[in-house]
C-alpha cells in the first residue's frame, strides 16, 4: 500500500515533466528569460534529532574513553557480514572447519577487551563470598583479627590516623561512583520520559509531510501556468520578437547599402552648393580683377607722372632722392594683376544638371527604404495569426491534459490511507507506554536497589568512622574504650560484612550490563556515527542471496538500482525529496505513460510551418536608381579642375601691395619734406586702401573658389563607378531580401520556436529540482532512524553504561573498604584483653618472675611469689594464653 502511494504522489507531477524530454539538442538555444516559479510550499518539521546530554555527558565520555581503551581495534565490518551471511549456523554446526575456527578466533580477537574484563568481574564473583566465608570463620576461630586483643605500639595512634583516612577517601570514591550510577539511573528515568515528546514529534512530522505533499504536488502543476503565460505571452508578441529578431538579422546586411544611398544623397546636395559657390566665386573674381587692374594702372601712372618732378633728376644737388626716384620707378612694374580668372569656363552647365538632379528628393525615397525594412515585425505579425492562435490553443489544450490526468490517480485516497496508518501506528504506540513506565519504574527501583547496597555498607563505613572518631579516647586503654567508640568499630564491621555479602552480587550485575552494554556501544552506536554499520546492511547479497541491494530489490524487484541504506539516510538527513531519495527517476519512465509528443512537437511542426514572405520590402524605388545614374551624368568629370587651381594657386598680385606700400613708405621716409615726398605718402595710402578693399574679399573668393573646386575634384574622382557600387549594394540587399531571406527566416524561426520550449525546458528542470529537493521532504524518515539512534544510545546505552561505570567502580573498592575496615575496627572497638605491665615500673622485667611468654605467672620454678599472691587470681593462660586482664570480681 505505501508503495502504491509513493508512486501515485510522484506519478501527478513527473506527467508534466517526462512530455518535454524529446526536444532534440538542435534546438537548443541560450537560454531564454529566467522564468520565476517562486517557492514551493514546504511545511515545517519540528522534530530536533539531537540530543545534548548536559553535564552528565562527561560520564558518557568517561565511559566511551574507556571502552575505546577496553576495545580499540576497528569495527569489525568483515567479521560481522561473514557472520550475518552465514547465520550463524554453520559455526554453530560445523565449527572445526577451518573457515569457522578462523571467526572464532577474530571474534575472540575483537572481544579479547571485554573477555579479559568480563573475567576479572566474574572472578570477584565468585571469590568473594568465598573470601567473605572462609574470613568469617577464621574469625570465629579467633584469628584474621577475630581475637579481642591489641597489642599496644608506640605508633598505634599514626597508624589509626592512616587507617582512618584511608577508609574516608576509599569511601569517598565509592560514594562518587554511587552518585554517577544513581544520576545514569535517574538521567535514563528523565529521558524515558521525553520518549512520548521525540514519538509524538516524529508522528507529527509525518503527518505534515502526509499533509503537505498534495499541496505542494499541486503548487507545482499550478506552475504551469508561469511558463504558458509567458509563452502565450512570446506568442502576442511575435512581431517584436521573431519579426525584430529577423529585422535585426536583415538590417546588418541592408543598412550599411541605404546607408550609402542616403550619404549619396547628402553628396548630391553638397555638389549642388560646391557648383554654386565657384559660380559665384567665378563671378565675383573675374569682377574684381577688372576693377583691380584698373586701379593698378592708374596708381601706376601717377606714380611715374610724381617722379618726374625736377627734385628726382637733380644728382648734383640731391643725389639720394635721385637714386630713390630711380628705384621706386623700376620697382613700378611689379603693380599689376597676377591671377587671370578672366579666362576660365563657367559651371553652369553642371549646375543646371544638378539642380534637375535634385528635383528628385533622394532622401525621402531611402527613407521609405527605411521604413519598408522598419515593418517586418508587423508583416510577421499579419502572416503568422493563424499559426499563432493554432499554438495557443495547443497550450491550452496541455493544462487542461494536465488537469485531467491528475484526476486519474487516487492520490488523496492513498494520502488518507497513509495518515490514518499513521494513526492506527500511534495509537498502538501508546498503548505501550503504561507498560514502559512500568518496566522503567522496575529497573529504577532494581538500580535504585543495587546502589542502596553500595549506600549501606558507606553508611556503616561513614557512621564508624564518625563514631570511631567522635568516641575515641587516647588516655582509655583498649579495654575500656567508651560505647561511642565501640559502636564505630561495630559499624565498621558490620560495613565488612554486608560488603561480602553485597558485592558479588553487584560485580555480576555489572559484569552482565558491562558486556551488554559496551558491546551495544562499540558494535552499534558507534559504527552508526561513523556509517559504518550501513556499510554492513549495505553488503551486496547479504539480504538476500540474489539482491545485490535489497532496499531497490524489495521495493522495485530491480537489485541492480544504486540505492542503499546509507545513500537513503544521506539524502533524507539532507532534507531532500522523496523522490531522490527513493530514486524514482530510474524507476518511472513517464514517457512511457504519456503520449510525449503532445507536448511539444504539434507546436514545433506548427511554428515550423510558418511561412513569411518579405518580397513587399522595397529598399529603393527606381525613381532613386535613375536619380543616382543621373547623379553620376552630371559633367563634374568635364570641369578643368587643373586650370582652375592654377588660378587659385597664384596671387592676386605679383607683389604683396602691403609689402610694395611699405617699402615705397620707407623710401619716402628717406626723401627731404616736400611735396614729392607728400605726394609719394598719398600714393602709399591709396595702396593700403586697395589691398583691403579689393584685394582682401578677392583672397576670400579665391580661398572658396580652391575649397569647392576641390571638393568637386573628389566627388568628380570615379563618380560612375561610385555610383554604381552603391546601386549594387542596393541590388545585393534587396535579392537578400527577396530570394535569400528564406534561411535566415527559417533560423530565426528556429530560435523563437526554441526560446518558446525553453520556457517548457525551464518548467521541467523546476520541476524536476523541486521534486528532488523541496516536494515531499523525507526528513521525517531520517529523523526517525536517528530518533531510535538517540533513545537506544543515548538515553538507553549511554546511562546504562555510566551505570556499571559508577557502580562496577563502587563495587572494586569494597576490597580495599573491607581490608581498611576491618583494621581500623581494632582501634575503636572495646577489646577482652590488652597487654598489661607491673606497677613496680623500675623492676626490669628480666629481675622478676615472669614466664617465657612475658605475661604474670603465679610461680616461679615452682617456688611462690608472694607479690603475686597478693592479688586476686585469674585464669588467663587457659583462655587467653597471649594475653592478661584485669581481674574479674564482683567488687570491681
Amino acid at each position: 500500500m505505501w508503495k502504491t502511494g509513493i508512486l501515485l504522489l510522484l506519478l501527478r507531477v513527473l506527467q508534466a515533466s517526462g512530455e518535454l524530454e524529446q526536444e532534440t539538442e538542435s534546438r537548443r538555444l541560450p537560454p531564454p528569460g529566467k522564468l520565476d516559479f517562486g517557492y514551493v510550499p514546504a511545511g515545517v518539521y519540528e522534530t530536533l534529532a539531537h540530543y545534548e546530554p548536559g553535564p552528565i555527558g562527561i560520564l558518557f565520555h568517561m565511559v566511551h574513553t574507556y571502552l575505546y581503551i577496553v576495545q580499540p581495534n576497528a569495527f569489525p565490518q568483515d567479521l560481522l557480514v561473514k557472520l550475518a551471511k552465514d547465520r550463524f549456523g554453520a559455526i554453530q554446526t560445523e565449527y572445526q572447519k577451518p573457515e569457522n575456527i578462523v571467526l572464532t578466533l577474530q571474534a575472540i580477537y575483537y572481544e579479547i577487551g571485554f573477555l579479559i574484563c568480563a573475567a576479572v568481574g566474574l572472578l570477584f564473583a565468585i571469590l568473594m563470598p568465598i573470601i567473605g566465608l572462609f574470613f568469617c570463620l577464621c574469625r570465629c576461630c579467633d584469628n584474621c583479627g577475630g581475637e579481642m586483643h591489641q597489642r599496644q605500639r608506640k605508633n598505634a595512634d599514626c597508624r589509626r590516623g592512616l587507617l582512618g583516612t584511608l577508609l574516608f577517601s576509599t569511601s569517598l570514591v565509592i560514594t562518587i561512583g554511587v552518585l554517577c550510577a544513581y544520576a545514569a539511573n535517574q538521567n535514563l528515568s528523565s529521558q524515558v520520559k521525553n520518549i512520548r515528546r521525540l514519538v509524538n514529534s516524529n508522528m507529527r512530522d509525518l503527518q505534515t509531510f502526509a499533509n503537505d505533499t498534495p499541496m505542494q504536488i499541486d503548487y507545482l502543476i499550478s506552475q504551469y501556468a508561469t511558463a504558458k503565460n509567458k509563452v502565450i505571452y512570446d506568442l502576442d508578441n511575435i512581431g517584436p520578437l521573431l519579426g525584430g529578431r529577423i529585422h535585426d538579422q536583415l538590417d546588418k546586411e541592408v543598412h550599411p547599402a541605404l546607408d550609402k544611398v542616403l550619404n549619396m544623397a547628402g553628396a548630391m546636395r553638397e555638389t549642388k552648393e560646391a557648383l554654386e559657390n565657384v559660380s559665384v566665386s567665378l563671378e565675383v573674381l573675374q569682377e574684381g580683377t577688372g576693377k583691380l587692374n584698373f586701379n593698378l594702372s592708374l596708381v601706376r601712372v601717377s606714380i611715374n607722372r610724381t617722379l618726374n618732378d625736377p627734385g628726382c633728376h637733380d644728382e648734383d644737388s640731391d643725389a639720394t632722392t635721385a637714386q630713390l626716384c630711380r628705384n621706386i620707378r623700376q620697382s613700378l612694374s611689379q603693380l599689376q594683376i597676377s591671377a587671370n580668372f578672366t579666362r576660365l569656363p563657367k559651371v553652369t552647365t553642371q549646375l543646371e544638371k544638378m539642380n534637375n538632379v535634385l528635383r528628385t528628393d533622394l532622401s525621402t525615397i531611402v527613407q521609405r527604404g527605411y521604413s519598408s525594412l522598419n515593418n517586418t515585425p508587423n508583416m510577421v505579425t499579419e502572416q503568422t495569426r493563424s499559426v499563432v492562435e493554432n499554438v495557443q490553443s495547443l497550450v491550452d489544450d496541455i493544462g487542461s491534459n494536465i488537469s485531467s490526468f491528475t484526476k486519474a490517480f487516487p492520490v488523496q485516497s492513498c494520502l488518507s490511507n497513509f495518515t490514518i496508518f499513521i494513526s492506527h501506528a500511534h495509537a498502538k504506540i501508546e498503548d505501550y507506554y503504561p507498560e514502559i513506565d512500568q518496566m522503567d519504574f522496575y529497573r529504577w527501583v532494581g538500580c535504585i536497589a543495587l546502589c542502596c547496597m553500595v549506600v549501606l555498607v558507606l553508611a556503616f563505613n561513614y557512621l564508624g568512622l564518625l563514631c570511631g572518631t567522635l568516641g575515641y579516647d587516647k588516655h582509655a586503654s583498649p579495654t575500656t574504650r567508651g560505647c561511642i567508640s565501640n559502636t564505630g568499630g561495630t559499624m565498621l564491621m558490620a560495613g565488612v560484612g554486608f560488603s561480602f555479602i553485597f558485592s558479588w552480587v553487584l560485580m555480576g550485575v555489572v559484569t552482565v550490563i558491562f558486556l551488554t552494554g559496551g558491546n551495544l556501544e562499540k558494535l552499534f552506536c558507534e559504527p552508526f556515527h561513523t556509517k559504518e554499520l550501513f556499510k554492513v546492511v549495505d553488503t551486496p547479497y547479504l539480504v538476500n542471496s540474489e539482491w545485490k541491494n535489497f532496499i531497490p530489490g524489495y521495493m522495485y524487484n530491480d537489485s541492480d538500482l544504486e540505492l542503499t541504506s546509507e545513500s537513503l539516510y544521506s539524502t533524507c538527513k539532507e532534507n531532500k525529496g522523496i523522490y531522490s531519495a527513493m530514486r524514482l527517476d530510474r524507476v518511472f519512465n513517464i514517457s512511457s505513460f504519456l503520449n510525449t509528443t503532445v507536448f511539444t512537437k504539434d507546436m514545433v511542426s506548427q511554428l515550423d510551418s510558418v511561412k513569411i514572405d518579405l518580397r513587399a520590402i522595397i529598399l529603393l524605388e527606381a525613381e532613386g536608381k535613375q536619380n543616382l545614374q543621373d547623379f553620376s551624368e552630371a559633367g563634374l568629370s568635364e570641369i578643368n579642375y587643373a586650370d582652375y587651381l592654377e588660378e587659385v594657386n597664384k596671387g592676386v598680385t605679383v607683389v604683396d601691395l602691403l609689402s610694395f606700400a611699405r617699402e615705397l613708405e620707407a623710401q619716402t621716409d628717406l626723401m627731404p619734406r616736400g611735396p614729392l615726398q607728400s605726394a609719394l605718402k598719398g600714393y602709399v595710402g591709396t595702396l593700403r586702401q586697395i589691398h583691403s578693399q579689393q584685394i582682401i574679399p578677392m583672397e576670400q573668393a579665391m580661398s572658396a573658389l580652391n575649397q569647392s573646386m576641390r571638393f568637386l575634384e573628389r566627388t568628380a574622382s570615379d563618380l560612375p563607378n561610385k555610383v554604381l557600387a552603391v546601386l549594387e549594394a542596393i541590388e545585393i540587399a534587396q535579392f537578400l531580401i527577396s530570394q535569400n531571406a528564406t534561411h535566415l527566416i527559417k533560423q530565426e524561426t528556429e530560435k523563437y520556436t526554441a526560446t518558446l520550449v525553453g520556457y517548457f525546458h525551464q518548467y521541467v528542470e523546476w520541476v524536476r529540482t523541486s521534486l528532488a529537493m523541496e516536494v515531499a521532504p523525507c526528513k521525517p524518515f531520517s529523523n526517525m532512524v536517528d530518533t531510535a539512534e538517540i533513545i537506544a544510545c543515548s538515553f538507553l546505552i549511554d546511562s546504562m553504561n555510566t551505570f556499571w561505570m559508577g557502580l562496577g567502580c563502587s563495587t572494586l573498592f569494597l576490597l580495599p573498604s573491607v581490608i581498611l575496615a576491618v583494621k581500623l575496627a581494632k582501634y575503636y572497638r572495646r577489646m577482652d584483653t590488652e597487654d598489661v605491665y607491673d606497677d613496680i615500673e623500675t623492676i626490669p622485667m628480666k629481675t622478676m618472675e615472669i614466664g617465657n611468654n612475658g605475661y604474670h605467672s603465679e610461680h616461679s620454678q615452682g617456688i611462690p611469689n608472694p607479690m603475686m599472691m597478693s592479688i586476686p587470681t585469674y585464669d588467663t593462660m587457659n583462655r587467653f594464653p597471649r594475653a592478661s586482664a584485669p581481674p574479674r570480681h564482683i567488687d570491681w
